[in-house]
């Protein structure tokens, strides 16, 4: 993991932290909490296409930018039916990688700043918890984070409102 890439927790965040990882059972992961919501069954249908869940499931921490199924919705007709082909494993497996960043980012880490991050999928997100009219907003590429910080045992989720493309 590249350490310049990874924002480290700063002032109150880690109070946040801690009280967002308590709020969730020990043994709720990424996958767990992405399954029990069905804003994400999407997702998961496609994180289980891409042979990812046990990665997910993994100890971390993993930061998730987790498209809606309205975000699904809004690509061009059949691409997501396409993209869980098993033919089209390397490009679905490239999309969802590029929405998870090493480490552990929560909102409160970007509010008022803008960051470039590393994806596991190896891109670029930009970042930028500047947008709103007094920077109370969250924008990742062309997305906006819709619900910020989703405690997870390995982890935390930002639901997202568009799906990133490398």
């Amino acid at each position: 993991m590249d350490r310049r890439n990874t924002l480290k927790l700063i002032g109150g965040g880690a109070a946040l932290v801690a009280l967002g990882a308590c709020a969730q059972p020990a043994g709720d992961d990424i996958v767990d909490i992405a399954a029990g919501n069905p804003n994400f069954s999407t997702l998961v249908a496609a994180v289980q296409a891409a042979g990812l869940v046990d990665t997910l499931k993994g100890p971390g921490p993993f930061t998730v930018f987790a498209p809606t199924n309205d975000a699904f919705a809004a690509l061009p007709a059949g691409t997501v039916d396409s993209l869980l082909l098993p033919e089209n494993k390397d490009q679905l497996v490239s999309i969802l990688t590029y929405h998870v960043v090493p480490g552990q980012i929560t909102a409160g880490d970007v509010l008022g700043t803008r960051q470039q991050v590393t994806t596991v999928q190896g891109g670029t997100l930009d970042v930028n918890g500047q947008v709103g009219k007094v920077g109370t907003g969250v924008k990742v590429n062309n997305a906006n984070v819709i619900q910020p910080d989703i405690f997870a045992s390995n982890g935390v989720i930002h639901a997202i409102d568009a799906v990133l493309l490398p």
